[in-house]
């Protein structure tokens, strides 16, 4: 099994559901970190969920402010593993207001 650490972005994420990481087939990912970035003039709700093909959808974060200016960093310390096909969503409710970066671990 071969194990392989990977820096996931996105820029400009807005009230769009956007598929951050999906895992790839045949591979078992961890989520170590998840930093979120206000980059917009005001202050938003932001929404992170993890979408499975089993259709178990759950939200991890729902509707949390995010000041403008300010950057969350989300799990510190804690991990979440991630199957083939699950896929990590982000959306906020103000256009183009969120960067966001993950750190995975693949195993394959």
């Amino acid at each position: 099994m071969a194990n392989s650490f990977k820096l996931k972005t996105k820029t400009g994420i807005g009230v769009t559901s956007e598929n951050v990481y999906v895992v790839p087939g045949a591979t078992t990912s961890t989520i170590i970190g998840i930093t979120l970035a206000n980059i917009s003039g005001a202050g938003c709700l932001i929404n992170v969920g993890i979408d499975r093909a089993s259709a178990d959808n759950v939200k991890l974060l729902k509707n949390v402010p995010l000041p403008q200016g300010s950057t969350l960093e989300f799990m510190q310390g804690n991990k979440i593993v991630l199957e083939t096909t699950d896929t990590l969503t982000i959306q906020s409710d103000t256009h183009t207001s969120i960067d966001a970066s993950i750190t995975v671990l693949e195993m394959t």
